[in-house]
C-alpha cells in the first residue's frame, strides 16, 4: 500500500510539472492557432537560467522569477518577430519552431556544455514526509502545490475575468472578436508571453528532478505533445487531465512494467487516439 501511495504521489507531481508545460502550449494553439514547437526550448532556457542564478545567489524565488521573465521576453521576440507573420500556416510554423529549437540547443551547448546538469533544490524544501515506511520529498509536494495553484488560477482567469472572456471568444471566433474592436494582436502577444513564462517556470521547477541538458528541449516537447493530444489540443482542462494521466501512467509503468516503461505513455496515446481522436476533452473533429 505504501508503494502504491508513493507512486500515486510521484505520478501526480510529475503530472503537475507536465501541466505547467502543456498549459501554455495548449493555450497558444487554442487562442492563436500557433503550434509552438519551440515550447520545449523555453523550458530548457528557464532551467539553465535558474541553474546559473541558483549557483550564484542560492535564491530559488529570484531564480524562478528571473528565469520566467527572461523566457517570457524571448517568447515575445519569437512571437512578434516571426510567428505573428505565419497565422494559419502550420507547416511554416513547425519549420520555424524547429529552427529555433536547434538555435537554442546550440547556444545552450556553447554556454553550458553538452553534459547533463542537475538543478538545485532550495534548502527549505530538503527532506521529506513519511508515507508508511517510505519517504516522499517535500520538493515534489511543492511541485504539486504549485501545479494546482496555477491550474486554479488559470481557470479563474479564463472564466471570471474580462481578458479571459476575450481569450475564450478568440478561441471560438477570432475574426468576430476582432470585429468588436478588440486588439487581438496585443492580447495574442500577452498570451504567448504568459505561456512562455509558465514554460520557463516549469523548467525551473523540473531541473532538480529531470535535470537539464541541451536535448531536454526535444525530450520535454515529446511529453508536451503527448499530453495535449491525450487531453485535447486547445483545452486547459484537457491539459490538466492529460498531464495527470501521463504522469500516473509513467509512474506506475516504471514500477509494474519496467521492461515496457518507455512505451507506457505511447500506449495511452494510441488508446486515446483510437477511441477519441480529438482528445479526452478536445472538440470533436
Amino acid at each position: 500500500m505504501d508503494v502504491l501511495l508513493l507512486n500515486l504521489l510521484n505520478g501526480v507531481s510529475f503530472g503537475c510539472l507536465l501541466f505547467l508545460l502543456a498549459a501554455g502550449f495548449s493555450l497558444t494553439f487554442g487562442f492563436m492557432g500557433i503550434l509552438n514547437l519551440s515550447h520545449g526550448a523555453f523550458y530548457m532556457i528557464g532551467a539553465y537560467i535558474a541553474l546559473a542564478l541558483m549557483r550564484g545567489t542560492n535564491n530559488f524565488l529570484l531564480a524562478a522569477l528571473i528565469g520566467g521573465i527572461t523566457v517570457s521576453a524571448v517568447g515575445i521576440i519569437v512571437e512578434r518577430g516571426f510567428l505573428s507573420h505565419l497565422y494559419k500556416q502550420m507547416f511554416s510554423q513547425a519549420l520555424l519552431c524547429f529552427g529555433f529549437i536547434y538555435i537554442f540547443m546550440d547556444l545552450a551547448t556553447w554556454i553550458f556544455g553538452p553534459l547533463y546538469k542537475s538543478g538545485m533544490i532550495p534548502p527549505i524544501l530538503h527532506g521529506g514526509v513519511k508515507v508508511g515506511l517510505l519517504s516522499f520529498p517535500f520538493y515534489r509536494l511543492f511541485i504539486i502545490l504549485v501545479g494546482l495553484v496555477v491550474a486554479v488560477g488559470l481557470w479563474l482567469f479564463q472564466e471570471k475575468t474580462r481578458v479571459g472572456a476575450i481569450i475564450r471568444a478568440g478561441v471560438d471566433n477570432k475574426e468576430m472578436t476582432m470585429g468588436l474592436g478588440i486588439n487581438i494582436k496585443l492580447v495574442s502577444t500577452g498570451v504567448f508571453a504568459f505561456s512562455a513564462f509558465i514554460a520557463g517556470l516549469a523548467g525551473v521547477l523540473g531541473s532538480p528532478i529531470m535535470g537539464v541538458y541541451p536535448l531536454a528541449s526535444m525530450d520535454i516537447l515529446n511529453f508536451a505533445l503527448i499530453v495535449v493530444v491525450v487531453g485535447g489540443l486547445g483545452s486547459l482542462q484537457g491539459a490538466l487531465v492529460g498531464s495527470l494521466l501521463v504522469g500516473l501512467v509513467d509512474s506506475f509503468g516504471k514500477v509494474f512494467l519496467p521492461a515496457a516503461a518507455d512505451y507506457s505513455m505511447y500506449s495511452l496515446l494510441v488508446i486515446v487516439l483510437l477511441f477519441r481522436p480529438s482528445g479526452l476533452l478536445g472538440r470533436r473533429i
